[in-house]
Order: structure tokens, then sequence, then C-alpha cells
């Protein structure tokens, strides 16, 4: 997060911005080298529960495009008003309001936030073994497992998926996005885990 003071008419407004998203999103190598804070919480997150780095990243970027602060729309009214939004979905992972919840209590990490990317990274693998123990998606088929993060493990099991073609695509869209991530990964994961370390040495 950004932090901007700024003096207006003797009063102090503190301003928090959201990160920006990575330049080159659609290079994984890209993504890592520009944010290395990012590339630790994905290789923590991959050990700790089993979801690649590549799949991590490509789920968060259908989700929200890397951004922190991301919503649903809002509805319109008399289409003009801004109304509801569509549903509590928010932040990096658009994760709903309840089951953030459930995420909290199960203690994880105490204090996480969904506009902060290492908490949305653990949570999303941490979702991924819940969906794996639910509805027996193994964690490590990323179609049938991002189905099962949009419609949850409930939805997933009662094949609400199958009658919603945008979600299909979105799916497909993931499964790409992963693989071609994967193999980008495969050429600068060598040279980005032994950067990590030079802080250390």
């Amino acid at each position: 997060m950004g932090l901007c003071v700024a003096f207006v008419g003797g009063v102090v407004w503190v301003v928090v911005s959201s990160p920006e998203p990575p330049r080159d999103p659609e290079d994984l190598c890209a993504v890592f080298r520009e944010k290395p804070r990012w590339h630790d919480a994905a290789r923590a997150s991959a050990d700790r529960w089993g979801v690649s780095e590549a799949a991590l990243l490509a789920i968060v970027f259908q989700e929200s495009s890397f951004r922190a602060d991301a919503r649903p729309p809002r509805r319109l009214w008399l289409g003009v008003l801004p109304g509801f939004r569509l549903s509590s979905a928010y932040g990096f992972g658009q994760v709903l309001d309840a089951t953030w919840q459930e995420y909290l209590e199960a203690g994880t990490r105490p204090g996480a936030r969904r506009d902060r990317i290492a908490d949305v990274l653990d949570f999303i693998g941490w979702y991924a073994a819940a969906i794996e123990r639910r509805a027996g998606v193994p964690r490590t088929s990323v179609r049938e497992l991002y189905l099962a993060y949009h419609e949850g493990p409930s939805g997933y099991a009662r094949g609400h998926h199958r009658e919603k073609p945008l979600v299909l695509a979105a799916a497909s869209r993931v499964e790409v996005r992963a693989r071609r991530y994967e193999s980008q990964y495969a050429g600068c994961r060598a040279d980005l885990e032994r950067r990590s370390w030079l802080p250390f040495l």
C-alpha cells in the first residue's frame, strides 16, 4: 500500500493508495522480477499447500487483473444511480466476505487481508485444500480447481458451473495462462530463487 499525506485547509489528509498492478502481467518472470515479494509469497504458498506458483498467479489474474482493491460493479438504479454491488467479493482473489471469514477463523494467517497479495496467495492454497477435501477436486487440476474456486465446493459438487458458459470459458483461460506461466517460470525460477537469498548473504 502507498501512503500519501496532504495538508489542506488546516486539515491533514492521509490517503492510502493500492499498489500498482505489474507492468507486464502476461510474463510471470517479469511479474516476479518487478515484485520479488510476490515471488516469495507464491513460493511459500506453493510449498505449504501444493498449488503451483503458476496456478496461484493465473487465478489472481483472472479474478482481479492483479488489482488489490478490485470489486464487482454496482447495479444501476434507473440506469443511472449506483446501487448495491453484485456481491461482497473483494481484493486480489475476489473472495466473498463469508469465505474470507471462514479462512480467518481457521487461524492460518491472523489479521490477513484480501488486499494483500501474500495473504490472498495463502488463501487460495488453503481453499484449494478445502476444495479437494470437500469436492474431490485435485489441487493440481487447474481448470477444475478454478471452477470450484468460483462456484464454491458445494456449488461445484452440484454441477452449477455446467450451466454457466462464461465461467467455463474463464476456467479454460486460467488453465491456458497457468500453463504459459509455468513454462515461463521454468526459465527463470533458478535465477529468482538465487536472488531471493541475496539479502541474507
